[in-house]
């Protein structure tokens, strides 16, 4: 019985919405802090790899590959802009 439950994990969704808490608590700024570029661009990068996974095991999922790509961009113009306003910011992201 215990080799059953030992067995039974959690659902990846679940796990990938704790990383997701645990990156944004590292990166932000204030104890209210949502919207920094390090606070999106930590919790971007994070859902990021989960749909590259996804989509690994999914080839044919065009509107989260759009998603994906739309994310992507997203994190690139925060990195962007995040780098011209502070490189020692950027640096301690990247």
């Amino acid at each position: 019985f215990t080799n059953v439950c030992a067995q039974i994990s959690s659902p990846q969704p679940y796990i990938n919405s704790k990383q997701i808490k645990e990156v944004r608590e590292k990166y932000r700024i204030h104890e209210k802090d949502t919207g920094s570029s390090e606070y999106q661009i930590a919790a971007l990068s994070v859902r990021i790899a989960y749909m590259t996974a996804h989509i690994k095991k999914n080839p044919k999922d065009f509107s989260s590959t759009r998603g994906l790509i739309a994310m992507v961009s997203a994190r690139k113009k925060l990195l962007k802009y995040l780098r011209s306003q502070s490189k020692e910011r950027f640096l301690n992201i990247c």
